[in-house]
């Protein structure tokens, strides 16, 4: 297993761009926990620090897309670092004025969202002119969704150890620069500045236009609703059992669960066309949210956590190869940040729905919105099989890339089968 993915890091490129990506994301991954405890730190109370974050998380899912449809007509460097430090900018001036103004408090926080690099879709979008052949840029997805399973963990503790050493404002504007370090180590990599998008038809719908695509987000805005609720859901579960870091528990035995399953699912070369495989793994992981409405004890319920994050890497890793094959020619990195962007938008979407489902109904009413999200997820890949057997294009990794000026990379796995 590990020898695969060392391959992958000791490619030319590899390592730095996956690194200075992931540092680059800090920003993104952590805004909502140093939004809330900057705000709760000024005086403002948790509906206001809920708010402010809501209001980063949407202006972020507005400016994802548009500025990967920037980067596909303009090229990483001139889009990707300038929107790094303008987000930078954002934050810095929510830090430095508070809430003495709450207009201006928004406006900064939408300006960061906004502003976000699209530096994840830009990642996968380098991954073919980086990498040899079709089965070590699947591997690199695998290991990009893995990767990313270890920011949102390490990234909110190094939030909370900034704000215990110096202060909640400190940590905002050291996060930031550390995330505007991360675009520039990117930008400044030879695939960055050498990558241009394929020639493109000219489209006001850009990415959208694309049936395969529209169904794939679709099945993953109702994935991003099932995580979303689990992160309310398991506060609500918390709370029953009279400690917090049951809450703790639960979220760092999802992150596991998804962190092993994206290693295993990385490690073997897949035969057989993608779409069919999602398929099988969205049925898997809508099976592993069903068990927690249950509510069982904490070990179990913990156990139990662990299970239903294992798919969830594997359906991310495999959503990336199926974005590639749908998305139309010339818009790789759009597509890409509209996965990134109707994900998110699902978790808001959950986070809102599992609120009142602990109100009105219980703790496992809540769970229940994760056990819905998954089925409606599987329901949508069911219903879309046709579109979604069809894709728009030959897929980047497999013929020459778009992401690459030297041609074609070795085609197929070895099984011989494409994917």
């Amino acid at each position: 297993m590990a020898a695969g993915y060392l391959d992958i890091l000791r490619a030319r490129h590899a390592a730095r761009l996956l690194t200075g990506t992931l540092v680059g994301r800090l920003p993104n991954g952590t805004a909502h926990i140093a939004i809330v405890l900057f705000t709760r730190a000024e005086g403002g109370s948790y509906t206001l620090a809920g708010a402010l974050a809501a209001a980063y998380g949407l202006a972020t899912a507005v400016g994802q897309p548009l500025l990967g449809r920037a980067v596909d007509l303009y090229g990483q460097p001139r889009v990707q670092f300038p929107a790094a430090v303008v987000s930078a900018l954002g934050m810095s001036l929510l830090a430095f004025t508070g809430l003495s103004s709450l207009p201006l408090a928004y406006l900064a926080v939408i300006v960061a969202g906004v502003a976000t690099p699209p530096l994840e879709g830009g990642l996968r979008a380098l991954w073919p002119s980086v990498l040899k052949g079709e089965g070590q840029v699947h591997r690199a997805y695998a290991m990009d969704a893995v990767a990313q399973e270890i920011m949102f963990t390490v990234g909110p503790l190094l939030v909370t150890v900034l704000v215990s050493l110096w202060s909640p404002a400190a940590a905002l504007l050291v996060i930031n620069a550390i995330g505007v370090l991360g675009a520039l180590s990117v930008v400044l990599s030879e695939p960055s500045r050498t990558w241009r998008s394929a020639p493109r038809e000219a489209h006001w719908l850009g990415a959208l236009r694309s049936p395969g695509l529209l169904a794939l987000l679709g099945t993953f805005f109702f994935v991003g609703l099932a995580l979303g609720s689990i992160t309310v859901a398991g506060v609500a579960y918390a709370d029953d059992h009279g400690r917090e870091s049951v809450y703790g528990w639960l979220m760092a035995a999802l992150g596991l669960g998804a962190l092993i399953g994206g290693l295993a699912y990385g490690a073997r070369q897949w035969a057989g066309v993608p779409e069919r495989r999602l398929r099988y793994i969205v049925g898997l992981l809508a099976l592993g949210y069903l068990p927690l409405t249950l509510t069982p004890s904490v070990p179990v319920m913990t156990a139990l956590a662990a299970l239903a994050g294992v798919f969830l890497a594997p359906a991310i890793a495999c959503s990336f190869i199926v974005v590639d094959r749908h998305a139309p020619r010339g818009t790789v990195t759009e597509a890409f940040s509209w996965l990134v962007t109707t994900f998110g938008v699902g978790a808001a979407a959950g986070t809102a729905v599992a609120g009142p489902a602990v109100e009105l109904g219980s703790t496992a009413w809540s769970f229940a919105v994760a056990g819905a999200g998954g089925v409606a997820a599987l329901a949508v890949l069911l219903s879309t099989g046709r579109v979604l057997a069809a894709p728009s294009r030959t897929p980047a990794v497999v013929t020459g890339s778009e992401n690459d000026r030297n041609g074609a990379v070795e085609p197929g796995f070895s099984s011989g089968h494409k994917a």
